[in-house]
């Protein structure tokens, strides 16, 4: 199944989880931690009871965005803080379900700038529809990973529900560290 026929069967959850793990792997851009969104993440696993997301959206959003002062701005950087700024305070389906689509879409695009195997060529936003729709040939590794990362997030929670929201978050930590350290090469290539 594609990533975009699996964002358009996703509960409350699993798009929220979706999002969420997206804007998670591009935290180093925002110069956060790695706990940064873990307030979010624990929400999420509380099963049936996530009432509590739109106090912890409010909170993580206030530390996230003044933290990334750091990072010279960018187009990633700019994607990633979108992202940050569109996370929704309610968890209604129609939120949840254009946020997530808009993290995916910008997670690829900023996996895509920062892939140095291709040199952080822009790819068009034709070529990202593709991706995501299943047309994955000649696709460079740090964006096939990304984009493998996001199916099996959203597989995770459509299979286990909130039971799947830790396994969801070792996916994201696993891309996090991918991200980070391609970050932390680029800023030395850059100094």
């Amino acid at each position: 199944m594609s990533l975009v026929e699996l964002i358009a069967q996703a509960d409350e959850r699993g798009l929220a989880a979706g999002g969420l793990a997206c804007l998670d792997r591009c935290v180093p851009l925002l110069g956060g931690d790695d706990e940064a969104l873990r307030p979010l993440w624990a929400s999420l696993a509380a099963g049936e009871d996530w009432d509590d997301w739109g106090e912890r959206v409010a909170k993580v959003r206030g530390e996230l965005a003044a933290g990334d002062g750091d990072f010279v701005e960018d187009e990633a950087v700019l994607l990633a803080r979108r992202m940050l700024a569109a996370l929704p305070e309610e968890r209604s389906a129609g939120a949840l379900r254009e946020w997530a689509d808009a993290c995916s879409v910008a997670a690829l695009r900023i996996h895509r700038l920062l892939d140095p195997a291709d040199g952080g060529a822009e790819e068009g936003g034709a070529s990202v529809s593709a991706r995501r729709e299943g047309r994955t040939e000649g696709m460079s590794p740090l964006v096939a990973a990304e984009l493998r990362r996001q199916v099996t997030v959203l597989e995770l929670l459509a299979a286990h529900g909130a039971g799947g929201v830790r396994q969801a978050l070792h996916v994201s930590t696993e891309g996090r560290r991918v991200l980070r350290a391609v970050v932390s090469r680029r800023a030395r290539g850059r100094a």
